[in-house]
């Protein structure tokens, strides 16, 4: 049987950013865009316009500077959402637009209070319209799985005769089985008289854990597209991993028969760039890209493994971009061997960020005996990180013993010059970040902090993630050093700048009356 070529539909930036305590900057978006291109995603997603300007902004950017996938925008059944989502994707290579309304009865009665009628007419009009826009327009019926199937076949007959190149069946809420929405699948292609002229795609949820598996049995049950993110990232409980599908996919091709144009050395990398910027931690057992999925404990899986790496191993850590050589360079190795290790972990750098980064290196070697892989692609990600920033951290001292009051002082650079302030805490960390709100002169909402290290040693660079809040949003900051107080600090400072960035300061009477 022949090989068919499946679509990979990435909407990380979409449904993905809606993952509860992930809020990006524009320049964030950009970035991850720019890698999503690099795996040879199909179609990005790149936001819903009509939310925010903030997003209006962000696919747009996207859209002019991302070349390769397909660039879509997300818009409801309506003109105005359509327009602006036309307005933002216009300058894409290849835009399209995602236009979706809900066809369950459930939603029907009580969100769109509409009957079935209604909602066929509203649905062929809003492709129709999104048609004189753009040449390739997808719809999706939301909630399909919990639709009733003959109803949701006509509205999909509708959407594909008003000029829909993708019918997308989503499990919005996670509640569909393997058989079942594969049955759904093959139904579909049964009773809907047009099929032939579109692509059908499939969107599922984690809420029960089966969003990769529900995504597979729907491709092979015929389906040519499938919406996922990276990491799994999405609403509640998540999305069908890009990662778990795709090696899925490639790892048991002779049974599916259905193979994605992804470059799957850039997955590793990837999957990093999206939890640093996200600020949500990859677990250390998540399938492909957890620190886990290629480490073996057991004496007998190691002899194994060392004899023939197909005893243990159904996929090899280089196919998704993960070194086995880890240990690398030290302090006195130099820029072209540094160069050369770049190359060999697959970064296409210009000249200027890896000087940049070879200044890193140098400095880290200097604190650390052998420099490895992971601590090379923590520096490259933190410079794809950096943006504009109000405040950099230039000093910070700490006090602090089991019946001792934690103190601590720090110093900050500002445009305006230099801030210093000190403080006590409940702990060093506690300490740092009171010292570090009082130079900046405003009240800071810390909701959660984690710090882990990137290797293992004593010496091991250790990476901090602190999550702030401000009226209602959340915002992520990241650090690295070899000492956990600065990196927890870095990373304060860094949650910091990104709220400043979209909220702006506060006003000087908040400031004064906290």
């Amino acid at each position: 049987m022949e090989t068919r070529r499946i679509q990979i539909f990435d909407t990380t930036l979409r449904d993905g950013e809606q993952t509860p305590g992930v809020s990006l900057q524009t320049e964030e978006k950009v970035e991850i865009a720019l890698a999503l291109a690099k795996l040879q995603v199909d179609v990005i997603e790149a936001g819903f316009p009509v939310a925010s300007p903030g997003d209006f902004e962000a696919v747009s950017q996207i859209a002019a500077k991302v070349k390769g996938p397909a660039i879509a925008g997300l818009a409801r059944a309506g003109e105005k959402d359509i327009a602006t989502a036309y307005q933002a994707v216009r300058k894409a290579e290849r835009p399209r637009i995602h236009t979706f309304i809900a066809t369950s009865d459930i939603h029907l009665q009580h969100k769109l209070k509409m009957s079935r009628p209604e909602l066929l007419e509203r649905a062929e009009q809003a492709v129709r319209y999104a048609k004189t826009l753009v040449n390739d327009v997808e719809f999706s019926a939301e909630d399909a799985s919990r639709s009733d199937w003959d109803f949701l076949c006509q509205v999909y007959t509708r959407a594909i005769a008003a000029g829909a190149s993708v019918i997308n069946v989503p499990d919005t809420v996670g509640y569909t089985t393997p058989i079942e929405f594969g049955a759904l699948i093959t139904y579909i292609r049964e009773h809907v008289p047009n099929i032939g002229q579109a692509v059908i795609s499939v969107h599922c949820h984690d809420d029960l854990g089966m969003a990769v598996a529900n995504s597979l049995a729907a491709v092979a049950a015929g389906a040519g597209q499938v919406e996922c993110t990276i990491n799994g990232l999405g609403e509640r409980a998540g999305n069908a991993s890009l990662e778990e599908l795709v090696m899925a996919l490639h790892t048991r091709r002779e049974f599916y028969r259905a193979m994605p144009n992804i470059a799957t050395p850039q997955i590793y990398r990837t999957s990093r760039l999206v939890s640093t910027l996200t600020g949500i931690a990859v677990p250390p057992n998540k399938a492909v890209v957890g620190d886990n999925a290629f480490a073996h404990e057991s004496g007998i899986h190691q002899h194994g493994v060392l004899n023939n790496p197909l005893t243990y191993e159904i996929m090899s850590p280089e196919a998704v971009g993960i070194s086995r050589n880890a240990i690398v360079l030290g302090k006195h190795s130099g820029r072209h061997a540094f160069d050369e290790r770049l190359k060999h972990l697959g970064y296409e750098l210009d000249a200027d960020t890896i000087t940049t980064l070879f200044a890193k290196f140098k400095d880290l070697a200097d604190r650390k005996k052998m420099v490895f892989d992971k601590d090379i692609e923590a520096l490259i990600v933190e410079k794809a990180s950096v943006r504009p920033e109000w405040y950099t951290l230039i000093y910070h001292h700490v006090s602090s013993g089991n019946q001792t009051l934690a103190t601590a002082s720090v110093q900050l650079k500002t445009s305006v010059g230099i801030s210093e302030a000190a403080s006590c805490g409940d702990g060093p960390v506690d300490a740092a970040f009171k010292a570090i709100e009082q130079a900046v002169g405003f009240p800071i909402g810390l909701k959660d902090y984690q710090l882990k290290a990137v290797t293992a040693g004593e010496d091991a660079l250790g990476e901090a993630t602190v999550w702030i809040e401000r009226d209602g949003r959340t915002f992520s900051g990241r650090g690295l050093s070899t000492d956990v107080i600065e990196a927890s600090a870095k990373a304060y400072v860094n949650a910091i700048n990104k709220m400043l960035a979209v909220c702006g300061f506060p006003a000087v009477e908040q400031a004064a009356g906290r």
